[in-house]
C-alpha cells in the first residue's frame, strides 16, 4: 500500500482488531497515518496488532492503543468509545467488525443461544458503539463508520441462520445511520469481504471441496488478503475521498457477489 497518510489526525476505533479483516484495517489505517484503538476481547491479539503497528508503521507517525473490550456487553463498548476520547480527543472512525464463531445448525434446531450471541456481538455492539460514538462525530460535523456484513446474510446462505440474520440487521442499522447523520457529515457505509480470515479458515474445515470451488470458481479466483485487498477500500471509506459515499452496501470480494457463490454444506437431518 502507498503511504500517502490520507488518515492523519484521525482517530478510528477498530472492534475485532486482533485478527482476520479487522488486524487487516487496523494496519491499512496506520499506514496512512491514522491513530487506532485496537478495540479486542483477547490481550494477546490485540496487544499483538499494536506491537505490530508501532513496529512496522511506528516511524510515519502512526498510534495504536489496545482496549480490551468485550463488545457483548454495553458498559464494555461505552468504555471503549470514552477511553478512545479519553487518550486522543475523540473518535472520527468507528469500524463495526467483532463478530462471533460458531452458530451453525439447521434452522429448526437452531438455540435461542446462538441467535442472542450473534444479536449482542453482530447487532447491538455496533448499535451501542454508533450511540456513543454519535456525540464525538457530530461535535465535529465529520465521521466516518463503516460496519462489516457478509453475502452470507444477503444470499440467506443455509445452516447459518444466526449470523444471516444479525449481520443484515446491523445492514439496515447502518444504512438507517447514513439517512439520519448525513446531515452531520456523517457517512456509514457497509462493506462484505471475502477475505482469508478466521471464519474462512473455519470453513475450510467443515467444508473442504466447497471452500476449494468457491475460491477457483470465483470471478477473481482467490481469498482476499485482509490488509491488502480489504484494508484499501476501508481506508476509501474512512478517508475524505468518500465525504459523498453513504448508506452503501461494498462487496469486496473479488466478483463473488455477482452470480452468488457455490455455498452448498450439509448436515444431517435432525427429528424435532
Amino acid at each position: 500500500m502507498n503511504e500517502t497518510h490520507r488518515l492523519r489526525d484521525r482517530v478510528a476505533i477498530v472492534t475485532g482488531a486482533g485478527q482476520g479483516v479487522g488486524l487487516g484495517v487496523a494496519r491499512a489505517f496506520a499506514a496512512e497515518g491514522a491513530s487506532v484503538i485496537v478495540a479486542n476481547r483477547s490481550a494477546e491479539t490485540g496487544e499483538a496488532c499494536v506491537a505490530g503497528i508501532e513496529r512496522d508503521f511506528g516511524a510515519s507517525g502512526a498510534r495504536a492503543h489496545y482496549v480490551k473490550t468485550d463488545v457483548s456487553d454495553k458498559a464494555s463498548v461505552i468504555a471503549m468509545v470514552d477511553e478512545a476520547v479519553a487518550t486522543w480527543g475523540g473518535v472520527d472512525i468507528l469500524v463495526n467488525n467483532a463478530t462471533p464463531a460458531g452458530g451453525t445448525a439447521r434452522l429448526e434446531v437452531m438455540s435461542d443461544e446462538a441467535m442472542h450471541t450473534h444479536m449482542d456481538v453482530n447487532y447491538f455492539a455496533s448499535f451501542w458503539a454508533m450511540q456513543a460514538c454519535f456525540p464525538h462525530m457530530k461535535r465535529k460535523q465529520c465521521g466516518r463508520i463503516i460496519t462489516m456484513a457478509s453475502l452470507n446474510g444477503i444470499n440467506a446462505h443455509r445452516f447459518s441462520a444466526p449470523y444471516n440474520g444479525s449481520k443484515e440487521g446491523v445492514r439496515a442499522l447502518t444504512r438507517t445511520a447514513a439517512v439520519e447523520w448525513g446531515r452531520h457529515g456523517i457517512t456509514a457505509n457497509v462493506l462484505c469481504p471475502f477475505a482469508a480470515a478466521p471464519s474462512w479458515d473455519m470453513f475450510k474445515k467443515f467444508d473442504p471441496e466447497g471452500a476449494a470451488s468457491i475460491e477457483q470458481n470465483n470471478p477473481i479466483p482467490h481469498v482476499g488478503d485482509c490488509e491488502h485487498e480489504i484494508g484499501p477500500v476501508a481506508v476509501f471509506l474512512a478517508s475524505e475521498d468518500s465525504k459523498f459515499v453513504t448508506g452503501n452496501t461494498i462487496h469486496v470480494d473479488g466478483g463473488g457477489h455477482i452470480n452468488g457463490v457455490a455455498w452448498k454444506p450439509d448436515l444431517p437431518e435432525v427429528e424435532v
